[in-house]
């Protein structure tokens, strides 16, 4: 939201009282207070009649600093509050008569002149960041309502990344952007997962601390700063330091949840019945037959919303007439060896058994009135699940685990966006900041009943809408994509912009969900597909098996589906690491490379763990211009070389794309092409790529149990390789730069030369 008109003057309908000085500040434990008033005070009349500002500054975790600043604080706080993990960090504070330094770890937020509002924030003696006179305040506008802002220093060539799954362009400076989730598709400003937290490429992350709309103006009005504010009477905000900026994310995501572990089954291929399409048992079969008959490798199957009745969802009742033996049928499939997913929302439609259930019971969002909320939008009728009440969240998790007990894996966890503003919940939350957490509470509800029911190794959703901290509950997929390559360069750039703001995993509709794609692009999206962390064909209106589009397009997805069950052992390591760290497992090349000008814009290609670079072809001729950093990298696919530091455009078919591997990796493979679940250290081939004199790399195998079955560390002295393993080496083998494969089965450690390596 703006409130200047120009950089000198105030809209002509607001006022803003910023922090002029400090007065004087107050040490309680590990909490500092500064006393700010909204005019200089130069004789005691000067302390009357105006608003005194209040900051309190505290530490929830080494290098991370929290800001609360308010005007009045006696007002009712009703607001749902993120599930931070706050601890009460020692600072270490300096409050002097002319200055103030609060510190944590290597954060530090100062103002060095009390006289004047001005603050720095450093980090290891470097300034990343700060506030300007009268950049903070407590905004009135004539109409009555009320604001606070802040605006922290953009620095040149600074670059802001992040604020969620946001389809605009990637870099977010020049833009406007308020984090209100929204079913708008992946071609507009709007979001499905709004996150109120900003990445910059020069060391340091900002959290919003508010459930409700934030706005963010970055570089939009004054192009020097980025401004956020709120409303009402005061504003919190996390700064979150480190030495790399995977390290703030890392501090980030220890602050807000790391990425839950999804299990190994579900970065294998998923298919689904799509959306408004028929189909019964006999339809699901000839999809999952005709793909075991095309040797393409299937792990999970989807059932999208109308596995249910028409104008009953959600009764999580199946429809009798078209699946007569649900139980019987899943069991089927689990023969087959798929798992299984169920689409499911947390609406109630009037013609479903549990509207009357839940409404009778207080189950649903009421009206101020206290009748039930109805809207005709979506299902006819509907009314909506009060997860505030903790008797409607076990309601709806007990209809889930019957569902379970059926023999269903996961959920699909569809909307979340549509909440109204103007109800009344259980526990009294103000509507308007509940309408972005209500997503949290629902997907939480899900994952927690999975989690009871199946243990943190299976437990998963495939989830649309989201805000802070729903990185715990993965898998999230980016919406309703339209089949073209715009909306599939478009999918990638929300893909990566949600993974720099705290989430680990990501999906997309291949082949785009709405309109049937051009056999052409569907075969470029599947490499794409299934180069990303999971892999789904789905649509609207049309089936998305390969041979619906050419005979090619079974080709295409067969080798690529085949490519990445045999990438398992580096895909599941890299997914333990995510999990761990809450450093995405799909990257941005700014976050991989920060210190390379050429990174800084790049949103069509990413990293795919440490050591993969994959760049998507967007165009039906099979051009695409990458960029390669520093370093040798190798093409996985046919084993070519090329420089970094370069750009490259070149033309491929539909059965390669740049999936290059830089110097100094290994990736570990496997020949277990037909699944994603089996044994990754048996059969191993460790493939290393052009290791430097000197270079020393562990590699470790873990199992789909997290289980460590093999360590392995090369290293390189001159023309030698001194190869040591520890663990199961019964079966495992090395090869270097796209060489032979030289069979190491039971060697615990080996030296070899260059010349036995090619």
């Amino acid at each position: 939201m703006k409130f200047t008109n120009g950089f000198w003057l105030l809209q002509d309908d607001v006022t803003v009282f910023s922090p002029m000085e400090v007065r004087d500040g107050v040490e309680d434990n590990n909490k500092l207070t500064l006393f700010a008033p909204s005019a200089k005070i130069t004789g005691r009349g000067d302390t009357l009649n105006r608003p005194q500002l209040t900051v309190e500054l505290t530490s929830p975790m080494e290098d991370i600093i929290k800001v609360k600043m308010y005007h009045h604080k006696g007002g009712i706080d009703n607001s749902p509050k993120f599930e931070l993990n706050e601890k009460s960090v020692k600072p270490i504070i300096q409050n002097k008569q002319d200055s103030v330094s609060f510190k944590s770890g290597n954060l530090e937020f100062s103002i060095k002149d009390n006289k004047k509002w001005e603050t720095q924030i450093k980090y290891s003696d470097k300034v990343i960041t700060g506030s300007q006179l009268k950049g903070a305040g407590f905004v009135k506008k004539d109409d009555g309502s009320n604001y606070f802002k802040e605006q922290l220093n953009l620095d040149v060539n600074e670059t802001i990344y992040g604020l969620g799954e946001r389809f605009t362009p990637f870099v977010k400076n020049g833009q406007v952007v308020d984090t209100w989730n929204e079913d708008g598709g992946t071609c507009s400003e709007q979001s499905y997962k709004s996150i109120p937290f900003y990445l910059s490429n020069k060391g340091y992350g900002i959290l919003v601390n508010h459930s409700e709309k934030v706005s963010f103006e970055v570089g939009s009005e004054i192009v020097s700063r980025v401004q956020f504010s709120v409303p009402g009477e005061s504003i919190e905000y996390f700064i979150i330091g480190g030495e790399t900026l995977k390290d703030v994310v890392k501090n980030y995501t220890s602050l807000t949840g790391k990425p839950g572990l999804p299990p190994a089954w579900s970065f294998g291929l998923w298919l689904t019945t799509s959306f408004t399409t028929s189909y019964d048992e006999d339809t699901v079969n000839s999809f999952i037959d005709g793909m075991s008959d095309r040797d393409i490798p299937l792990q999970v199957f989807h059932f999208d919303c109308f596995w249910m009745k028409e104008f009953q969802w959600c009764d999580f009742k199946w429809d009798s007439e078209v699946f007569p033996d649900p139980e019987g049928m899943l069991k089927r499939l689990k023969d087959k060896g798929l798992k299984n997913c169920l689409w499911i929302n947390s609406y109630i439609a009037q013609k479903s058994y549990m509207f009357d259930e839940g409404a009778q019971n207080g189950y649903l969002v009421k009206n101020p009135d206290g009748s039930v909320w109805q809207t005709d939008l979506w299902q006819a009728g509907m009314g909506l699940v009060d997860f505030t009440n903790p008797d409607a969240t076990k309601w709806y998790q007990e209809k889930l685990k019957e569902l379970i007990n059926q023999g269903v894996d996961s959920f699909k966890t569809d909307f979340g966006e549509r909440i109204p503003t103007d109800v009344v919940y259980f526990d009294g939350s103000d509507p308007v900041k509940m309408h972005n957490y209500y997503t949290y509470l629902y997907n939480k509800a899900v994952y927690e009943v999975l989690l009871g029911a199946k243990g943190e190794k299976e437990a998963m959703l495939f989830a649309r809408s989201a805000t802070v901290g729903g990185q715990k509950f993965p898998v999230h997929w980016g919406g309703d994509c339209s089949a073209t390559y715009t909306s599939m360069a478009e999918s990638l750039r929300g893909g990566l912009s949600l993974c720099l703001s705290g989430f680990g995993f990501w999906s997309h509709d291949i082949g785009g969900f709405e309109q049937t794609a051009e056999a052409d692009l569907y075969k470029r999206w599947a490499a794409f597909g299934l180069l990303s962390t999971h892999s789904r064909l789905h649509g609207s209106e049309s089936y998305r098996v390969p041979w619906n589009f050419d005979e090619e397009a079974v080709d295409v997805v067969r080798f690529f589906t085949k490519l990445k069950n045999s990438l398992m052992p580096y895909l599941y390591n890299s997914a333990i690491y995510t999990s761990n760290t809450g450093v995405p497992m799909m990257r941005a090349m700014v976050l991989e490379y920060p210190e390379d000008p050429a990174c800084k814009y790049l949103d069509t290609q990413y990293m795919l763990g440490d050591n993969l670079l994959v760049a998507p072809i967007f165009n039906d001729k099979g051009d695409v211009s990458y960029y390669l950093p520093k370093g040798e990298w190798t093409s996985l696919i046919d084993g070519s070389i090329r420089e970094g530091s370069k750009w490259y455009s070149e033309n491929y078919d539909y059965m390669s794309i740049p999936l290059m591997v830089r110097n100094g990796s290994v990736i570990p493979m496997n020949s277990g092409d037909k699944t994603t679940e089996y044994t990754y250290s048996k059969g191993v081939i460790l493939k290393a790529f052009n290791f430097k004199d000197g270079e020393s790399v562990k590699t470790v195998i873990n199992e789909s149990d997290y289980s460590v079955s093999l360590e392995v560390t090369i290293s390189r002295s001159g023309d030698s390789f001194i190869i040591k393993a520890e663990g199961d080496t019964s079966e495992w083998s090395i090869q270097y730069n796209s060489g032979k494969i030289i069979d190491l089965s039971g060697l615990k450690n080996k030296t070899l030369s260059l010349d036995q390596l090619r």
